[in-house]
Order: structure tokens, then C-alpha cells, then sequence
């Protein structure tokens, strides 16, 4: 960093709480910023889709977003941020529980949840000294053009994996809702339920079009729209825990097996065994085997949320530090009690039934069920709309990344969309399982936007007069680091032995 940029840097106290940044700079101000963003190592700024904040320091030292008015409410951040938290992690998370116990999983949900928040808050503080928004620049500021690379790799990795996750999800449930609709219990190989040709036909028709919008805010409402679908299906998920009988009886096998229950039920010479008595509907509190291994990866992957932070940090009316982390604690929260309850009732309902993928174990029971057709139109609604907005961090980094002096244009902006949305329908219509997606790419990309950058951004970042480098903050900052790099050992390793021994279900599909 040049000596001359240094002087124009304040050191943090823009966003102390109580101070509030102001959102219109006078004119002179932003010309001299806008000169001084040309040089070629900002030159991101000059970009409309990366939409770079500027930092102008008046007589206060008080950052002044040039670009951008902040006109969002507390609480419609807390909604936004809680919306880029919510994902199809939620599906996995109750068999996570059947594989850890509830006392375990609860443990390391909290762990998971907490640590969290601790990173964003060492992305508000970095982004606070250097008046920026976008992650990938906060990596250019901390290491130059490798911190930049090192940032968007893992964006790209994380929300590429985020949309395979979701479109696989369509790919697997809407032939499920198709046969339901048409009452059908087998196929005979129609086109319209066969998922990869759905993958495709919902890519075209909805994500693309949403994804060509040249600004992200332009998708709110969908946003919106999105979450509450996820709500519905928690409540549902909750309902259906006191109406499923444990245990439950594959509705493939009910007509075949209605003849021997009756005749067993009939004869009182024999032993009936209750549900608590059933070895099969015990929960367990603790429970360790090899799918454990996948249980921290999943989590790790439905907390991630760190690309969107400082974006929605910036559109926050009258933006300070504390503010952002209220919002930030507030949308962490909310999202690891809908987590909690999820797995919860999902596990108890099904016990050690439960598939990585909850909604698939509902269509063993009854697949004409109303409700769960209902539950199952929502997630699909809720992860088609938000594929378009994890796109656009995607197309951003690879903007800044290999079109850093470009201006905008259209046709690499439609071309980008497009060649991601064939890049993830591959993917999805080759991947063997969902556990695959949600273990690898928590285990690698996750622990380097939750653990691993913001520590090591942070130790950067902050000036050493401010936090020399064995003061206790940058000490934790740097455990913190490590904890992720040791997270990310682990997570592989265990998958990779899991693979290797043959006992993993990543290895079967649905």
C-alpha cells in the first residue's frame, strides 16, 4: 500500500458505534476520489458491477460512500443477510443430527454459529480502516493481486457449489412433484420427469433470465419471496413430526404388507412392540460413525455468508460498525434456531431413517401427501429464485479477476451467465450425491471465507499502532486462522477415508 493511500485511510473509527457515516460527498470530494481510483490497482472500482465503495475522510475521519446511498432499514437487512445465510443446507442438516446425536450436534451447531459471527466481525472491522465493501478487494488491500485471486477462488468455488446444491435439488424433487400431480406411481421414461431435462428447462426459462439483470437489487423481492418458502417448510417439517408414526412404512410396501399386519394384529398370542420399546424411533444423544465426518462440512457450508456482508453493510441506512454486527447477530440467530428446529423435528420423525435429503425421505411415506406436495413446490420455488443471486458474487469476482479494466458490457456479462449455468448443470446431472457437494466444498471453500481470510485479512489490515502483532486481538485472530486451516485437514481427510473405505452413502444415489 503506498504511503500517500495510507494517509487517506482512517483507522477504523468511521464505524465506531455511535458515529454514523454520511452518504452524500460534495463534489470536489468525489473527483478527487474518482482520480485518485484510476490507478491500476483500483481499477475495479471503475466497474459498475463490482459497485466499489469510496472512502473519503473529512475533518472526522468519517468514510463517505460516493457511489452509493445506503437506504436500507435495519430491519430489512437483518432480512437480506438472514436470506443469504438460509440455503439447501437446511435439507441435510437433520440427517447431520442422526449421524452426531442431538447433544452433539447442538454443540457443534452453536460452535459453528458462534464462530461465525466472530469472522464477520473481523470483515466489519477490516472493511472499517479501509473503506471497503467487496471481499475481494478486501483481499487486494490485506496481500495484493494474489489476496484478490485467493478471494475469489473461494467465492467462486463456494457459490458454485451452493447452486449445484440447489439445482440438484430441483433436479431430484419436481419429478417427485410431477408423478403427484399425475397420480402416478412409476414412469415409463417421459421427458417431463426425467430431472436432468427439468434441470435444464427451469436454468433456461427462470434462472437465466433473472441472472442477466445488470443489479443485484433489482432481485429483492424474489429474495424475499424465497425465504418465506423456507419458513413454510419449517412449519411443516414440524407438523408432520406428531402425524408420522414411528416406525414408518414405505408407501410402495403398504398395500403388500396390509394382509400380514392384520393377520399379526389378529393374533393376540403374539409379542406387539411399542414405538418407545423399537430400537428403530430411539433417538440418540450422541452418535459417532462414518458419516460423521460430513456433519461439520454441512454445517460450516449453511453458515456461510461472508461475500454478502459488506455489500449489505453498505446499503445500510446510516451504516456504523455496530449497527452491521447487530444485523449480523440478529440474522445468525434467527437462522440457527430455524436450523435447529429443522433437524430436530426432522430427525425425530424418521430417527436413523432419515436420507441426506429430508424431503426425499417424506416421499418414502405417502408421495401423494398434500402437504408435503406443498412443502416440496416451496423449497422448489425458494432454490430456483435464490440460484440468480448467488450467481452474481460468481460473475463479480470473475469480472474482477480476468476483466479488471474492462468496462461493463453486455455481451460478456449475458456470455459469463451463461457459460456458469452450463458449467452447473454438468455438475449437477453427473454429481452422484448431494452429500458430495455439501462435504467437499464445506471442507475446502468454507473454511477459507469463514475461518481463514478474515483472521489473516484482519492481521493485515489493522494497522500495528492500532494492534500490534501479540496484542490479544490479532493472537485470537491468528488461532482463528489456524483453527480453519486445521477444520479444512480434517474435513478432508475424514471424507476422503470415508470414500476410501466404501462404507460412505455419498457413494449411492437417491
Amino acid at each position: 500500500m503506498e504511503p500517500a493511500e495510507m494517509n487517506t485511510i482512517p483507522n477504523g473509527k468511521g464505524h465506531e458505534a455511535g458515529e454514523e457515516t454520511t452518504v452524500t460527498a460534495i463534489k470536489s470530494q468525489s473527483e478527487d476520489a474518482a482520480h485518485t481510483d484510476r490507478t491500476p490497482g483500483n481499477a475495479e472500482a471503475n466497474l459498475p458491477e463490482s459497485s466499489e465503495f469510496l472512502s473519503i475522510v473529512d475533518d472526522k475521519k468519517n468514510p463517505r460512500f460516493t457511489d452509493f446511498e445506503g437506504k436500507t432499514s435495519f430491519g430489512m437487512s437483518v432480512f437480506n443477510l438472514g436470506n443469504a445465510i438460509m440455503g439447501s443446507g437446511i435439507l441435510g442438516l437433520a440427517y447431520a443430527m442422526a449421524n452426531t446425536g442431538i447433544v452433539l450436534f447442538i454443540i457443534l451447531l452453536t460452535a459453528v454459529a458462534g464462530l461465525s459471527s466472530y469472522s464477520i466481525h473481523l470483515l466489519l472491522k477490516s472493511s472499517g480502516i479501509v473503506g471497503i465493501r467487496a471481499y475481494e478487494q478486501l483481499g487486494f488491500r490485506a496481500f495484493g493481486t494474489p489476496g484478490k485471486m485467493a478471494a475469489g477462488i473461494a467465492i467462486t468455488l463456494q457459490n458454485i457449489g451452493a447452486m449445484s446444491s440447489y439445482l440438484y435439488i430441483v433436479k431430484y424433487e419436481f419429478p417427485l412433484v410431477i408423478q403427484a400431480f399425475l397420480k402416478v406411481d412409476s414412469t415409463s421414461g417421459e421427458w417431463y420427469v426425467n430431472g436432468n431435462y427439468l434441470v435444464v428447462i427451469v436454468s433456461c426459462s427462470v434462472i437465466l433470465p433473472l441472472a442477466l439483470m445488470k443489479q443485484l437489487g433489482y432481485l429483492g423481492y424474489t429474495s424475499g419471496f424465497s425465504l418465506s418458502c423456507m419458513v413454510f417448510f419449517l412449519i411443516s417439517v414440524i407438523y408432520k413430526k406428531f402425524q408420522v408414526k414411528c416406525p414408518f412404512e414405505d408407501f410402495t410396501h403398504n398395500m403388500t404388507m396390509v394382509g400380514f399386519n392384520t393377520s399379526i394384529a389378529s393374533d393376540h398370542r403374539g409379542v406387539e412392540m411399542t414405538p418407545e420399546a423399537d430400537p428403530a424411533c430411539t433417538p440418540h444423544l450422541f452418535n459417532m460413525n462414518s458419516q460423521t465426518a460430513y456433519t461439520v462440512p454441512i454445517l460450516a457450508f449453511a453458515f456461510v455468508c461472508h461475500p454478502e456482508v459488506l455489500p449489505i453493510y453498505t446499503e445500510l441506512r446510516n451504516p456504523t460498525k455496530t449497527k452491521m454486527q447487530h444485523v449480523s447477530n440478529i440474522s445468525i440467530a434467527v437462522m440457527y434456531i430455524m436450523y435447529l428446529l429443522a433437524a430436530l423435528f426432522g430427525y425425530l420423525t424418521f430417527i436413523d431413517k432419515v436420507e441426506a435429503e429430508l424431503l426425499h425421505t417424506y416421499s418414502r411415506i405417502d408421495p401423494y401427501d398434500t402437504l408435503i406436495l406443498c412443502v416440496r413446490l416451496a423449497v422448489l420455488t425458494a432454490v430456483t429464485l435464490t440460484v440468480p443471486i448467488v450467481l452474481f458474487p460468481v460473475r463479480r469476482a470473475i469480472q474482477q479477476l480476468f476483466f479488471a479494466n474492462k468496462t461493463f458490457w453486455w455481451p460478456r456479462h449475458i456470455a459469463i451467465a451463461v457459460c456458469l449455468l452450463t458449467l452447473i448443470n454438468l455438475l449437477v446431472i453427473f454429481a452422484p450425491n448431494i452429500l458430495g457437494i455439501f462435504g467437499i466444498i464445506g471442507a475446502t471453500s468454507a473454511p477459507c471465507l469463514i475461518f481463514i481470510f478474515p483472521a489473516v485479512f484482519y492481521i493485515r489490515i489493522v494497522p500495528e499502532e492500532d494492534e500490534p502483532m501479540r496484542s490479544p486481538p490479532k493472537i485470537l485472530a491468528a488461532c482463528f486462522a489456524i483453527l480453519g486451516v486445521l477444520f479444512m485437514i480434517m474435513s478432508l481427510s475424514f471424507i476422503i477415508i470415508d470414500w476410501t473405505s466404501g462404507n460412505s452413502k455419498g457413494n449411492s444415489g437417491h
